[in-house]
């Protein structure tokens, strides 16, 4: 059709409509409503498999109250936003979560202790999305790495690895107070032999930007940070940030 954009131009509209709705923190459904337009026209576009029409650019603009055309100092260079199967965010939408977190769950092996370790998150420029590292682990050749989830619709954050056809994942909320985050952890635990069993376990991030006397390993019972380690995984269940239903 005559109005409708060039490929070029689609792609264009395309991410800054994604780099918007992830900096706030919109759904799609809200702007179709907003935009008047269709959800699965607005999904169409946004994947590339038809072109935006000047009509539903000029809706956008609306709804959106900025310019969905021409350049723009603040725009993210193309390459910058994440796969839309991971949420399709742009960095400076999660550049927040950037950093290193002490990580505690209880431990598989010993009853009562939690263990601790190093999460770190970062942008990886290659491939244009968030991803995370584990360090510090007493078992090391367990350590994890993988990408970051981070779906609008939701504001849930997931740190998924993909190894050989198995999956882990950390399902993870919105951080709370002093940037804490809580969660669950879906993994495979040693069991009976050499079997690995499917465990859910609660999982608290702590940034350490301001800590300088984080303990990592197993934590037990009497060493002087147990308390608060026991605390913040313990309050994931008792503040309701994740449930293990009976």
């Amino acid at each position: 059709m005559y109005n409708e954009l060039s490929s070029e131009g689609s792609q264009a509209v395309a991410l800054l409509v994604r780099e918007e709705l992830a900096r706030r923190r919109l759904s799609r459904q809200w702007l179709a409503d907003q935009a008047k337009v269709s959800l699965s026209t607005l999904e169409k576009a946004l994947a590339g498999s038809r072109p935006f029409t000047l009509a539903t650019v000029v809706r956008l603009e609306d709804a959106l109250g900025t310019s969905l055309r021409g350049p723009r100092p603040s725009a993210e260079p193309a390459g910058h936003a994440a796969p839309d199967s991971m949420g399709a965010y742009v960095r400076p939408a999660v550049q927040w979560l950037e950093g290193t977190y002490l990580t505690l769950r209880p431990s598989f092996s010993e009853q009562g202790a939690i263990f601790a370790y190093l999460t770190s998150i970062a942008w990886d420029e290659a491939k244009g999305h968030l991803v995370f590292s584990e360090a510090s682990r007493t078992d090391s050749e367990y350590e994890q790495k993988g990408f970051v989830s981070f779906p609008n619709l939701s504001g849930t954050i997931y740190l998924v690895t993909i190894f050989e056809g198995q999956y882990r994942i950390a399902i993870l909320n919105r951080p709370v107070g002093k940037g804490a985050i809580s969660g669950i952890l879906l993994t495979l635990a040693a069991g009976e032999g050499a079997q690995l069993t499917p465990a859910a376990v609660p999982l608290a991030l702590l940034p350490t930007a301001s800590r300088t006397d984080a303990e990592v390993g197993v934590i037990r019972e009497g060493d002087h940070c147990y308390a608060e380690y026991r605390e913040c995984v313990d309050r994931i269940t008792q503040r309701g940030y994740a449930r293990f239903p009976a």
